[in-house]
């Protein structure tokens, strides 16, 4: 069983900055990539970033150049650095990974955290 806890959602104006983090327990040996996604009010979830255990990196479109992810292997922490934020930045914020779990691969998410963008 693998367990995924967000945190460091917030309100912010637009331009402003928030850095959220991820952490894992669990069997994480047996997952992969780690990823964030977010939903907006009235919007399907869409994939934000991604950040595999060697450290290749994957962004939106959206995000790109004012988002970073990063993680700490030793804490089995991710982080995502949200620079220079919009008002369509505003979502509920997940992070994702897969694992194998006997035979099978199975999705783990974690909470979410708010995240709100004020213009």
């Amino acid at each position: 069983q693998v367990s995924l806890v967000e945190s460091g959602g917030g309100s912010v104006q637009a331009g402003g900055s928030l850095n959220l983090s991820c952490t894992a327990s669990g069997i994480i040996a047996r997952c992969g990539a780690m990823n964030w996604y977010r939903q907006a009010p009235g919007k399907e979830r869409e994939f934000v970033s991604s950040i595999e255990h060697g450290g290749t990196t994957r962004y939106a479109d959206s995000v790109k150049g004012r988002f970073t992810i990063s993680q700490d292997s030793i804490d089995n922490t991710v982080y995502l650095r949200m620079d220079s934020l919009k008002p369509e930045d505003t979502a509920i914020y997940y992070c994702k990974t897969e694992c194998l779990v006997g035979w099978n691969l199975q999705d783990y998410w974690g909470q979410g955290t708010q995240v709100t963008v004020s213009s």
